[in-house]
């Protein structure tokens, strides 16, 4: 249904109903603004038991040593 088409219906309703409609509005605008709102939440990474990583990590370190003269 498009607003042009839900608004002759709204006009119609009674005066209670009008007012929960209006309370139904405010929470849905008021649960996407608090959506847009939130930042992105990103998994908690732990490195515990991460032998390869870290055997990645000393190879790069080792290398960019070298290449620096360090």
């Amino acid at each position: 249904m498009i607003l042009t088409e839900l608004l002759p219906k709204l006009q119609e309703l009674p005066r209670a109903d009008k007012l929960r409609a209006i309370e139904f509005l405010a929470l849905e605008l008021a649960k996407e603004e608090e959506a847009a709102q939130q930042k992105p939440t990103f998994a908690s990474v732990t490195l515990y038991n991460s032998f390869e990583a870290a055997h990645t990590l000393a190879k790069l370190l080792e290398e960019d040593k070298r290449a620096n003269n360090v």
